[in-house]
């Protein structure tokens, strides 16, 4: 008995040992195509031991014990647990999870998770693309990504957007890099196709410092659609029609206001009246009306999309034609693009991938902003002209400016077309587990072709727009660049997985080349656009010329980024790169930028963890150095573009030549920027909402400035000479930045997202060496530049005359400091009271003084989206608070039209306050001061949407995967007390930005479309 107890208590101990500890094989798919997954991480729960997956999926994990709990886990993936009591079947798959495939973050030269994310960094998605659908692919980021500014260089079909990350920085470019498909691209983002694009990344702060000398003004990574492993060709048609309008016109002066107020100038003046029988004035032209038209716009692509186990292919194509809303068949824009992808797994460790884009843009345009254009002539001309009137000889005088605007229309003829051709191609080996080699080559190839013709017409006497002789010009220009990456990537595993390691090193070489022809010749025939070509024309003289340029740039750079992860809550990475720019001489063609992140993940710490409010909590902080070489080329050397007169022979004649153009500076370096950022990302609510807070410090050291003065004993006063551009400037910009998005599914049939950004802007220029400021921009003909850069005020404030309301009667005047050095004349009453700043008791250009800010304090958007059943809304708009702009498009002729804010003007005592009498005479009125200068700040609706989903049901029997039919309104209201087309308005120079010189409005569109997926 005893011996039967004993065998029987040994068999149950080896049982119950046996229970303990076994050893499991398995495997892991994709849920969706079977796919096996590579380096799935198998972890028994609550320790450190775990295993990946090798290619075929397979794993194996020795002495598991039975009560344990498996975690499989994949990026991408949604994390599944496995009780190993409960099963003897390993073969595990996973669900893709959406939402974690939103969370991989292109940070060049590799990607990482947001969670182990230390830098400052915005991601804009294919679905917010798509729902925006915009005509350039920058507009995506306005309203969208805190700190970014996104303004249009003007409404005019094909134009191109000005960004701007955290502020502007220098007095020089101040637009990102972009890098299309991790090469660089410095062609324009209306180039390309927007539904062609997976994800747009802006790097803002030290995390931009692995591309060194030009990331100081950010990094905008933009990937393209590519297709999926194991998909059936999927094919998308998207299509829709829409038609744009002005968004507003501006209030003018009927013809009966503006003869009886330019009557009013004369007697003001003690001249003749104009109009001595205003009742008697037949025609009331509406030139807004005359000019703005109804446009349509057609846009239409298609793609093609999937994939085999070991290769995924994209095929897209599209075309888009607008229309513009000011004379349509003068000003238009076509766009065809075409887009492919191929990527495929030659072996297990050999990957092969290669993208071509090619673009053809053709435009027809017309003068759509500054003095002179269409909008200014439109704005300016009397209503009394007849619209047939070309030419206005015999009409009341405009001025030489001011002509009709039906026949600058009439009378313009171009043609710019440009066909690009850009792509890369890319190796990746894993030579050794764990370590991958990386070989890139990226390039463009561009070609441009403009063709103008000005045809030989009378405007009238004395007009600037006139020609005694007609004109063609060509224009013909190859540029061709490319960039070649080479960098190793390692990333292992320390001390049982509590520390992971990504090491990346690595080179790359950058080089543009560019030529170009020109020509102009006079002497076409018949004076036609037909038979405009230099062939043709058969002029002589010294209107004819020709001319060529070839460009020339290098970068070599080498750089390394190491990243540490340990136990997934201390993240640390440090960047260091090395360029050399032939930008700069031998004194300083290379430079060194290195940056460091750092993040905590709290919620990791075992004293905080994680509850149903608080989910996830991250904080961290970035340093960096970062330049910005984009000058132009060769400034260290002298070069002979100047000119001077030679005394040469026996006869000592003066011959004229050419001499030393600019001042050229040996000792000319890079512009520095230094980066600070700190940060907080916040998950709460069982990760409905996200929270993202950023601090940031953008320090600009070294600015590139031209023309500070130099001796005249280096010959600067010459033709063609100039002093040279110097490292002697500094600018800071800092403020704070919030995220907050809200998703919520609510139920099955709905759910919505809210989305929130706000950044707050403080720009000060610290630091101007060998110059007390810099002026740029222009108001107006012949006055002084309004705009300035100077210390302990922002880059490219307003500086002018200061105003305090409007002088009631001559004692007010006779009380005043004198403000006849102004215009030569004393003021009366009516005329607009100027501050006497300096105190000196005389009132002149020395009282000028700071009268606005182009800049925003606060930027905002806000973003909506709600799905119900087969429906789906959304809405985005965005804010500007805090910024001023000059109001430059009326002319100061005394017989142009005018604002109806005019017929509000002083009249008498206690009249008006603000609005100056109108008179022909000689005044200071129209100097450029605080008048001129209005609130900028606006709220804009930017896309509303409404879509519907047909039901997959009624589809089945057709084959289609599905419809939706939605409709929009693009740029639907602007709500802002800026007195112009537009309040963005502004020719995006940091130093002269923010003036309105007739801006062509952006056009509100609706729109009608159809997305089709088979």
């Amino acid at each position: 008995m005893v011996k039967n107890f004993l065998i029987a208590t040994l068999c149950l101990l080896s049982t119950w040992t046996y229970s303990q500890e076994i050893d499991i094989e398995g495997s892991v798919s994709d849920m969706d195509s079977g796919m096996p997954l590579l380096g799935v991480n198998v972890i028994i729960e609550g320790t450190t031991k775990g295993t990946t997956t090798n290619f075929d999926g397979e794993f194996l994990l020795t002495s598991v014990p039975t009560d344990a709990t498996l975690v499989f886990s994949y990026l991408g993936y949604e994390t599944k647990k496995v009780n190993v009591a409960e099963t003897t079947d390993f073969t595990i798959q996973l669900q893709s999870d959406t939402q974690a495939l939103d969370d991989v973050v292109v940070i060049g030269y590799g990607a990482s998770s947001r969670r182990k994310l230390t830098g400052s960094v915005s991601t804009v998605d294919a679905e917010s693309i798509q729902d925006l659908e915009p005509l350039n692919a920058a507009n995506a980021l306005q309203g969208t990504t805190a700190g970014v500014s996104v303004t249009p260089q003007s409404g005019s079909p094909g134009a191109e957007s000005n960004i701007r990350i955290r502020g502007i920085s220098t007095n020089g470019n101040s637009s990102p890099l972009i890098i299309l498909d991790g090469f660089q691209y410095d062609g324009g983002l209306n180039s390309i196709n927007p539904q062609d694009i997976e994800s747009i990344t802006v790097l803002k702060d030290a995390q931009a410092a692995i591309y060194g000398s030009v990331g100081a003004n950010g990094v905008v990574l933009i990937e393209t659609k590519t297709g999926k492993r194991n998909q059936a060709a999927e094919v998308t048609y998207n299509t829709y029609f829409g038609l744009q309008q002005t968004t507003r016109e501006l209030p003018l002066l009927n013809n009966l206001e503006y003869a009886l107020l330019t009557n009013e100038k004369y007697a003001n003046a003690g001249q003749s009246l104009p109009f001595p029988d205003p009742t008697q004035i037949r025609t009331n032209t509406d030139w807004q009306d005359q000019v703005f038209e109804t446009a349509a716009i057609v846009s239409n692509n298609v793609s093609v999309r999937g994939g085999s186990e070991n290769t995924d292919y994209s095929f897209s194509a599209s075309h888009l034609y607008q229309k513009g809303i000011v004379a349509p068949e003068k000003s238009n824009f076509k766009r065809t693009t075409a887009n492919l992808s191929v990527n495929t797994d030659v072996r297990d460790f050999l990957n092969l991938s290669a993208k071509v884009i090619y673009t053809n843009n053709r435009s027809q345009g017309i003068n759509s902003f500054g003095l002179g254009s269409v909008l200014f002539n439109a704005i300016n001309i009397a209503p009394t002209i007849r619209p047939d009137r070309f030419n206005l000889d015999g009409t009341i005088d405009l001025g030489n400016e001011v002509a009709n605007p039906l026949a600058q229309i009439n009378n313009t003829f171009n043609d710019f077309e440009s066909n690009r051709l850009s792509g890369s191609f890319q190796a990746e080996l894993e030579y050794i587990k764990d370590f991958k080699l990386t070989a890139r080559y990226g390039f463009n190839s561009s070609n441009l072709n403009n063709r103008e013709f000005f045809p030989e017409f009378d405007f009238g006497t004395g007009k600037v727009f006139n020609r005694p002789f007609n004109q063609v010009n060509l224009n013909q220009q190859e540029f061709y660049d490319y960039t070649f990456d080479l960098f190793n990537t390692i990333e292992k595993s320390f001390f049982d997985r509590e520390l992971d390691v990504t090491f990346t090193v690595g080179m790359t070489a950058f080089r543009t080349h560019g030529e170009g022809l020109f020509g102009a010749r006079t002497g076409v025939p018949r004076n036609s656009y037909e038979f405009a070509d230099l062939g043709t024309a058969t002029g002589l003289g010294d209107n004819q010329t020709n001319g060529s340029f070839v460009s020339e740039f290098r970068r070599l750079s080498y750089f390394s980024r190491v990243q540490f992860s340990f136990k997934d809550r201390y993240l640390l990475t440090g960047i260091l790169r090395r360029d050399t720019s032939s930008s700069f001489g031998p004194n300083n063609s290379t430079a060194w930028f290195p940056s460091v992140t750092g993040g905590w993940i709290i919620t990791e710490e075992d004293f905080i963890g994680t509850s149903d409010v608080l989910n996830f909590a991250k904080l961290r902080a970035s340093y960096g150095e970062l330049g910005n070489d984009r000058i132009p080329n060769f400034l260290f050397l002298s070069v002979l573009s100047g000119e001077a007169t030679y005394v040469l022979g026996e006869e000592q004649n003066l011959v004229n030549g050419q001499a030393l153009g600019p001042v050229a500076n040996p000792n000319v370096k890079w512009e520095t920027a230094k980066k600070l950022d700190i940060g907080l990302d916040l998950k709460l609510f069982n990760n409905n909402l996200d929270v993202t807070l950023d601090y940031y410090d953008n320090t600009r050291e070294d600015l590139l400035i031209p023309f500070i003065p130099t001796s005249g004993i280096f010959g600067t006063a010459a033709p063609g000479s100039s002093a040279p551009t110097r490292n002697a400037g500094t600018v800071k910009n800092y403020g704070f930045e919030a995220a907050i998005g809200y998703s919520k599914e609510v139920s099955k049939d709905f759910s919505f997202n809210v989305n929130y950004n706000i950044s707050t802007i403080n720009n000060e220029v610290t630091e101007i060496n060998g110059a007390p400021f810099l002026e740029g921009g222009q108001f107006s003909v012949g006055q002084l530049p309004p705009a300035r850069m100077e210390v302990g005020q922002p880059i490219g404030y307003f500086y002018g005359l200061k105003t305090d309301g409007i002088f009631q009667n001559q004692t007010e005047v006779e009380a005043h400091p004198s403000q006849r050095e102004l215009a030569g004349v004393e003021a009366s009453p009516g005329d607009i009271r100027f501050v006497d700043v300096n105190g000196d008791g005389i009132v002149n250009q020395d009282d000028r003084t700071y009268i606005g800010d182009p800049i925003p304090d606060v930027t905002m958007g806000l973003n909506l989206s709600f799905n119900y059943k087969n429906f789906e809304f959304s809405a985005y708009s965005f804010a500007n608070l805090g910024s001023d702009i000059v109001r430059n498009f009326e002319r100061d002729q005394p017989n142009v039209n005018m604002l109806s804010r005019r017929l509000d003007r002083w009249t008498g005592p206690g009249t008006s306050n603000f609005e100056p009498r109108v008179t022909a005479a000689a005044t200071a009125n129209k100097l450029f001061s605080d008048y001129f200068v209005e609130d900028g700040s606006f709220l804009r609706i930017q896309t509303i949407s409404l879509g519907y989903y047909v039901p997959e049901k009624a589809l089945e029997s057709v084959g289609i995967s599905s419809v939706k039919l939605y409709a929009k309104v693009d740029n639907a209201f602007t709500f802002t007390e800026y007195s112009g087309y537009d309040p963005t308005a502004s020719t995006g120079a940091p130093i002269g930005g923010g003036i309105d010189l007739g801006f062509y409005p952006l056009p509100r569109t609706f729109s009608l479309g159809l997305n089709v997926k088979l």
